[in-house]
C-alpha cells in the first residue's frame, strides 16, 4: 500500500475538494482514504495498485485544476499493537 500525494493548484473551497475527490475515486476505484485541502494545495490518498500518472494528470486536467507534482511512499498502518 502506498500513500500518494498530489499537488494540485486551483482549489478554492470545500467544493473544489470534493471535485477533485470524485476524480480520484473515479481513476482508482479502489483508492482509500481521500483526502484533499484546499488551503495547502494537496490531495492525500491510499492506493494498492499501479499508479497511473498520466490517466490522473489528465483527470484533473478536464476538472480545470493544475496538477503540479506527486509524491507516493509505502504506507503503514499505526496503531496500538505492533508486531
Amino acid at each position: 500500500m502506498n500513500k500518494i500525494t498530489l499537488k494540485i493548484d486551483g482549489m478554492m473551497c470545500g467544493m473544489c475538494e470534493a471535485h477533485i475527490n470524485d476524480t480520484i475515486r473515479k481513476v482508482y476505484p479502489k483508492a482509500k482514504k481521500v483526502a484533499s485541502s484546499h488551503s495547502k494545495g494537496e490531495t492525500t490518498f491510499l492506493l494498492d495498485s499501479e499508479l497511473d500518472e498520466s490517466a490522473l494528470k489528465a483527470a484533473i486536467a478536464e476538472t480545470g485544476y493544475e496538477f503540479k507534482g506527486i509524491n507516493s511512499e509505502p504506507f503503514e498502518k499505526k496503531g496500538f499493537f505492533r508486531k
